[in-house]
């Protein structure tokens, strides 16, 4: 992708900045009204944000990968400004539709300029009939029932668990929704079958070139019940089988889970200080509950089995691996052991929770004390192998119209050889305003 100067990506990205400013303070003193025709179809819709955003990270002098990624450039700290769009809608014609959702961002830190421009997804679906809807172009599936994270999710990015609800981009294929639905305790059944390409430009990050991949969902609404039976199928990626559910055992708690069975799972695993191919036959799950209380106090908690996952073990030999090339690099100014470890960084071991169990917890509570606009919430995910964890407490505030201002702090901690114990931030604060439109 070819990226934008420096100084003109920033200043574009401000100049949006400003711009998104001024309607929302006219709006500000506006009166509102009721209008039947916002309650009619549109045949046109269209969102999105401007955002802004500061952050700063207090550096894990001790941690390995403070040492992997910043050995060239030791720091104590490290800040970071940000501006991203996003725009997102949809345009209808007959039993035509057309959405979108389109993501600019950029960003300067103590050490880069980054930028990046994506087509999140873009896709037309047709409905064919009122049974029937046929989708072509780039889409976000969703499949699974987990809040944090999705072992069924064969078809989809992994979600970031401490920003679950962000959106997330999508790879293009071609896919149809049969749907019918009953009178008896089997009230719906609905079949998704998606072909997914994997070629040279198309979807390379899914797995290896040259294929084009088969996935199917079974959805089963019975007695109150959602369930789905998933398939995946292709070269790109080995064959994988999973089921979900999600139910409401009353007005206020649902529960849910998912599990995922991969006969012949390919990853690679640090053997002394190379890179080795093994396959084993896993099967991950997830467990969760979702509970809203009279004070409207929302609880989200999740048990996560990921066999996926690495030992503790095999970290242990990763994080060794880095110590060992940190110190030869600190003795000697030779990186190859560094350079060695940053493969297996690559390779798996730097991916956000890369062990084998977790629990997630996470608290908001809406307006507490008849504060207006005022929603503080508490997020924690614990590695339950090493217990090593991230905590982070935040505050949102509505109170502008079409503003949302966030105030975040993470505080990450574990022992040496942990999970937590060895990122590359000891904490970080975060102040993100987004204006709606």
């Amino acid at each position: 992708m070819k990226t934008a100067p420096r100084g003109q990506t920033l200043a574009a990205l401000l100049g949006l900045l400003s711009l998104a400013a001024f309607p929302a303070l006219a709006g500000a003193e506006e009166e509102y009204g009721f209008d039947l025709e916002e309650f009619e179809k549109k045949d046109r819709a269209w969102g999105g944000y401007v955002e802004a955003k500061w952050d700063r990270s207090d550096i894990n002098q001790d941690g390995a990968f403070s040492a992997l990624n910043l050995y060239k450039d030791p720091r104590s700290s490290l800040e970071s400004l940000s501006s991203t769009l996003q725009l997102d809608g949809s345009v209808s014609r007959g039993m035509t539709t057309f959405n979108w959702v389109l993501q600019a961002t950029g960003a300067q830190d103590d050490l880069a300029w980054n930028d990046r421009a994506a087509v999140f997804e873009g896709y037309v679906s047709l409905k064919a009939s009122p049974n029937l809807t046929l989708d072509l172009g780039k889409k976000v599936f969703k499949w699974g029932k987990g809040y944090a994270w999705n072992p069924v999710g064969f078809i989809d990015r992994a979600k970031d668990p401490n920003n679950p609800e962000e959106a997330m981009e999508g790879y293009l294929g071609a896919g149809f929704d049969l749907i019918k639905s009953y009178g008896g305790e089997l009230r719906t059944v609905a079949l998704t079958g998606v072909a997914l390409p994997v070629w040279q430009g198309v979807n390379e990050d899914f797995g290896e070139r040259e294929n084009v991949n088969l996935a199917a969902k079974l959805y089963l609404l019975y007695k109150d019940t959602d369930i789905d039976l998933l398939w995946y199928g292709g070269n790109s990626r080995t064959t994988r089988y999973g089921v979900d559910f999600s139910k409401n055992l009353a007005a206020n708690l649902e529960v849910h889970g998912e599990l995922a069975h991969i006969p012949k799972q390919r990853y690679k695993v640090l053997s002394g200080d190379t890179l080795v191919l093994r396959e084993t036959s896993d099967t991950s799950y997830l467990l969760g509950a979702r509970y809203l209380t009279e004070t409207d106090l929302t609880a989200i908690v999740e048990f996560y089995h990921n066999d996926d996952g690495y030992t503790g073990q095999e970290t242990e030999r990763f994080f060794q691996l880095v110590a060992d090339g940190y110190s030869q690099f600190l003795t000697t100014g030779n990186d190859a052991l560094l350079q060695g470890a940053e493969a297996a960084s690559e390779s798996g071991y730097d991916r956000a929770q890369n062990g084998r169990n977790y629990l997630y917890a996470r608290l908001t509570q809406k307006e507490p004390y008849d504060i207006l606009y005022f929603s503080p919430g508490i997020t924690a995910i614990v590695n339950l192998g090493d217990q090593s964890f991230s905590l982070a407490p935040e505050a949102v505030y509505t109170g502008f119209p079409n503003w949302e201002l966030r105030l975040r702090f993470s505080y990450l901690n574990g022992g040496v050889m942990s999970e937590y114990g060895e990122k590359q931030n000891s904490n970080k604060v975060e102040v993100r305003a987004r204006w709606f439109f």
